[in-house]
This record gives C-alpha cells, sequence and structure tokens, in this order.
C-alpha cells in the first residue's frame, strides 16, 4: 500500500510549517529544518542548540549565611508547643516556644519566652529561658541571668550570669561520685570531727 521511501528520500529535510509564540520567553519558533536522523551527522547536528536562540541568563543563587549549608537548624517559634518528639541530628535547636521532648545533638538556644521539658545530651546548652529535666551539657553549659535550669544536670564547663538559677542534682561530667559507706559501718557525728 505505501512504501516508506516514497514520502521521503533518506537524506530529505523536513521543513515544520508552524510559527508559535513562546509565553513569557520572548522566543518565537518559526520554521525550522528537521535533520534527518539516519546519519550520524545529523544527530550530532540535531543535538547542538540552533545558533539564532539565544541562550538562557544564568541565575545569580542568593548568598548563603555562613555555615547555614552544613548546619541543620531548629527554630520552635514563640507561638508554637512540641510535644513528644524525639529530635537528632540537628546541629541547633533555638526554643522560643514550649519543647517537651529528647534530644541529643550539638547546640540547644533557650529563648527567654522558650522552655524545654525533657531529656537532651548536647555539647553546648545557652538557657535564657526554663529548661526542666535531664540535661548532659557534655561541652558547656551557659545559663543567663533569666535562665532557669532545673533537674538532673551534668557539664563540663558551667557559666552562670548574676540572676541565673540552676538546682536539682548537680555534678560536672568529669567529677566521680563519692564512694558511699556499706551500711552499718561506724560514722563519725560532725561534732567530733569539728573539734
Amino acid at each position: 500500500m505505501f512504501n516508506k521511501s516514497s514520502f521521503t528520500k533518506p537524506n530529505d529535510t523536513i521543513t515544520r510549517k508552524d510559527v508559535r509564540n513562546v509565553p513569557g520567553s520572548g522566543v518565537t519558533i518559526t520554521a525550522q529544518p528537521v535533520p534527518d536522523f539516519t546519519t550520524k551527522a545529523a544527530m550530532q547536528v540535531a543535538e547542538a542548540p540552533p545558533p539564532d536562540i539565544p541562550a538562557p541568563a544564568p541565575v545569580a543563587a542568593a548568598p548563603a549565611p555562613e555555615n547555614s549549608a552544613s548546619e541543620a537548624r531548629l527554630i520552635v517559634g514563640p507561638d508554637v508547643k512540641l510535644k513528644g518528639a524525639e529530635i537528632l541530628d540537628c546541629d541547633t535547636l533555638v526554643v522560643e516556644g514550649r519543647v517537651e521532648a529528647t534530644m541529643d545533638s550539638r547546640v540547644i538556644r533557650i529563648a527567654e519566652q522558650g522552655s524545654f521539658t525533657g531529656k537532651v545530651s548536647i555539647d553546648i546548652a545557652e538557657i535564657h529561658g526554663t529548661f526542666e529535666g535531664e540535661l548532659t551539657a557534655r561541652h558547656q553549659l551557659i545559663i543567663h541571668s533569666t535562665g532557669r535550669v532545673s533537674g538532673k544536670i551534668r557539664y563540663g564547663k558551667l557559666v552562670i550570669d548574676e540572676g541565673g538559677e540552676l538546682s536539682g542534682d548537680i555534678n560536672t561530667l568529669n567529677e566521680r561520685p563519692m564512694p558511699h559507706k556499706a551500711r552499718g559501718e561506724n560514722i563519725a557525728p560532725l561534732s567530733a570531727v569539728g573539734g
């Protein structure tokens, strides 16, 4: 019936007959020859962009703040309550609202209005607000003048501004607990020790 070779010959060029405007780009596509893909040279020509269509201008990315590319940061806003979460692999947690969670990460910053209740194992803790629970600050615990920290607290180094409060079971990480006497051993009364 129809013979494919009767429509086109191997090296014929087919021309498109349409003209279109591409919205928003300012580019008009007009009749362009469509190459025959039966030869390798024609395929290479087809892969190259047409010379009369301008290349799109590169889009400049907004400059990233320092350390933001590699820092995983979570901010709990002032009116946000986060309850029952386990926070992992967070470089910096900023608490401006209320958080009830467990956390094992690098840095926690509790804003003056913020509060955190739970168990935290962290490198650096900076407290302007309230913390209640179990806190292990491996490197440094900083309590500002408005900060209130209570619970089981372990720290590498401690900084407390005047007015800051710290209460509960408090020890340094490098301090070993005192050995306990066995029951039944005689312990001298304080009056005998002092005088």
